[in-house]
């Protein structure tokens, strides 16, 4: 997976440092907001079929930058991170479960174009979509300009994407 070296160039940064900041706005925001601790997998495979029928949060950048970032789930993990982040029993994908997702994903999101918008870079957040049993996951046909991690949650899995492209 691989950001297209002219974007790192006009970001000034590296792939491996996008990778290190992104995984750790998620572990502060699954620490602070869900009280969750999750810990980074060492190896990912986008082809994965776990995350077939999956609940999907994703946020539109829009600006200097655009790009998506996806906040996939399975329904099990979706279920635990919702009822950790709202204090309550969740026994199914409901609209809470797809808010508080999509909340996820917003922060996320917002974390992470925080570390390109300080050089003048006018990057704007779209408010979350998102997608219940998410059946017509796939991986992307092409790994350029995508970031992605996997992280465990609890005996569940996660799956945070960035695809980021220069629009000019």
């Amino acid at each position: 997976m691989a950001i297209n070296q002219e974007v790192l160039a006009q970001l000034n940064t590296t792939q491996t440092e996008l990778l290190s900041l992104l995984a750790e706005d998620v572990r502060e925001i699954f620490t602070t907001m869900v009280g969750m601790e999750i810990p980074l997998c060492d190896s990912l495979s986008l082809a994965d079929a776990r995350f077939k029928g999956c609940v999907s949060a994703m946020i539109l950048l829009s600006g200097s930058y655009q790009g998506v970032v996806g906040f996939h789930a399975t329904p099990r993990a979706a279920m635990d991170i919702a009822g950790q982040m709202l204090g309550m029993e969740v026994a199914e994908v409901d609209a809470d479960v797809t808010d508080a997702l999509g909340e996820i994903a917003n922060m996320v999101g917002g974390s992470f174009k925080h570390h390109f918008v300080n050089d003048g870079h006018e990057v704007r957040l779209m408010p979350p979509t998102v997608i219940d049993r998410n059946e017509q996951f796939r991986p992307p046909e092409s790994d350029d300009g995508l970031l992605a991690l996997l992280f465990e949650a609890g005996l569940e899995h996660i799956l945070v994407t960035v695809h980021l492209e220069a629009w000019n």
